[in-house]
């Protein structure tokens, strides 16, 4: 018998309404809603009245957070769906707030995405989040990358083991939560993190909260047009694959590889295409993202990741899941 089934537009409305789910959860962040039902205001009165709000709004914010699964109800009391519970919650160690408003300066440019791609204006290499930033944009956007940084190090650290290591250099490591957890768990090591002169005070600040200072150092370094230092046995350049284009990965690869010892390993993080280029959608879309700052930045597949390290001179080159859907991690031997 002939399958009658025809498709519907569901899938399509779920996707052209999602700036709404968006829009709901950074008002929630931003309104510490969350936080205030784990200080104690855990009914709808109490709750509006500690995030400020008139009746009526507090009641369609709270009502938005249970119909997404983020709230749930218990007699008159609400609770916190878990992955809130956990990530949520000013105060704890693991809070992710700022994460979650990371890419709200670019809400208005993607509601004119279409206007953007029909300019006529040639790609940049430099990022516009990256050129030109200031101390206190950068302390906001490292921020945010922060708490989600020193998870993925601890990722990291769960994949590779640095038994002997001795110099570990982060390449655009912002806040170096790569570094701080590694030194952390290997009381031998050493670490650079090479990053932009308004980025470096930021990055030392974090140091310094670690109290690593002796152990790690910010240094000043573009990685796009400045030297790296010679040496490192380990080497890391994590989340910052689709700012970028093909030729400029793949001298950043070259120059780690010309300034690392011999044997030392590279490992390259990133939001990565599978090998068809066909997605996953995040990488798709961190790539499609670049329109919007008018970079020569793409969506780079792990192919052609893998690729920018053989030619540099890589070899034992493979990629693992770092995180499923999101990154991936490709190494290399020198």
């Amino acid at each position: 018998m002939a399958n009658t089934s025809r498709p519907t537009t569901r899938r399509l409305q779920q996707m052209v309404r999602a700036y709404r789910e968006a829009g709901a959860l950074m008002a929630a962040v931003e309104l510490d809603l969350f936080t205030h039902i784990a200080n104690g205001s855990d009914d709808e009165s109490s709750l509006t009245k500690a995030m400020g709000l008139q009746p009526l709004h507090g009641e369609r914010i709270i009502i938005a957070m249970l119909g997404l699964g983020l709230l749930e109800r218990s007699a008159d009391k609400l609770k916190l769906a878990e992955d809130v519970e956990r990530y949520l919650v000013k105060g704890k160690a693991s809070y992710a707030g700022e994460w979650m408003l990371f890419t709200k300066p670019d809400w208005e440019d993607w509601g004119r995405l279409s206007e953007i791609l029909k300019q006529k204006a040639p790609p940049v290499l430099e990022n516009k989040t990256v050129a030109g930033i200031t101390i206190q944009e950068a302390r906001r956007y490292h921020r945010g990358t922060y708490s989600i940084g020193r998870g993925a190090g601890r990722l990291f650290l769960n994949q590779v083991d640095l038994t002997g290591k001795k110099l570990l250099m982060d390449i655009g490591g912002g806040s170096g939560a790569y570094c701080i957890e590694a030194c952390k768990r290997y009381p031998d090591l050493k670490a650079i993190v090479l990053e932009m002169p308004a980025v470096a005070p930021v990055t030392q600040e974090f140091i310094d909260e670690s109290g690593l200072t002796d152990r790690i150092e910010a240094r000043v370094c573009d990685f796009n047009h400045d030297s790296f230092p010679e040496g490192a046995d380990i080497a890391i350049m994590a989340s910052n694959l689709p700012m970028y284009g093909r030729e400029a990965i793949g001298a950043v690869v070259h120059k780690a590889y010309k300034t690392m010892a011999s044997g030392g390993t590279f490992h390259l993080i990133g939001e990565a295409l599978d090998a068809s280029r066909s997605g996953p959608p995040d990488p798709a879309l961190w790539g499609l993202a670049q329109a919007i700052n008018n970079t020569t930045g793409i969506a780079h597949s792990v192919s052609e990741v893998e690729g920018y390290l053989s030619l540099a001179g890589f070899t034992d080159v493979e990629t693992t899941q770092f995180v499923e859907g999101i990154l991936q991690r490709t190494s290399g031997q020198k």
